[in-house]
């Protein structure tokens, strides 16, 4: 889709990946068209799967699920059954926020979200562990939060938006 990306839609995107509360006229304005062909637009980009889906972001820290914690899962024998029902379980987790298989000597990198060490502990025993698929796993406990985005670099793939560097 990124050979069709004009620059009325590099700026749509844009715009609703850091804030989805705009609205279609807010948009529309923004970006120098009307509503209804802005609107067109937003439509397409939906159903080309460009727009998957506009979610609301939370605060966790005051909702008290500050900890956060990347682990590196190793399943005892990753046969294709073991994997999927792993990555089947693994959705039904709301603790885990992020699962991606990797490469290197681990088969997983989980993002954790919890309330604190003991509930993170409590995961990892009753939730992780009891499926019984793995032999190994490291966590590192996030201390601070540098840099967390949901925005897709979009200045990589096209030329109406800029790079940023700060």
């Amino acid at each position: 889709m990124s050979e069709v990306l004009d620059a009325v839609d590099a700026k749509i995107l844009d715009l609703i990946q850091h804030d989805a509360g705009l609205s279609v006229a807010e948009i529309a304005e923004r970006v120098g068209l009307s509503s209804s062909p802005c609107w067109r637009r937003i439509k397409r980009l939906e159903d080309a799967g460009v727009i998957q889906r506009r979610v609301t972001i939370l605060d966790r820290e005051r909702l008290g699920l500050g900890f956060e914690v990347y682990c590196t899962v190793k399943l005892s024998l990753p046969t294709k059954d073991n994997l999927e029902f792993f990555e089947q379980a693994i959705t039904r987790l709301p603790e885990v926020v992020q699962c991606a298989t990797v490469t290197g000597a681990a088969d997983y990198e989980l993002r954790i979200v919890t309330r604190d060490m003991h509930t993170f502990d409590d995961f990892l025993r009753d939730k992780i562990l009891s499926l019984g698929l793995v032999s190994n796993i490291e966590s590192r406990i996030v201390i601070r939060a540098v840099k967390n985005t949901t925005a897709a670099p979009l200045g990589l793939v096209s030329p109406y938006i800029s790079v940023q560097t700060t």
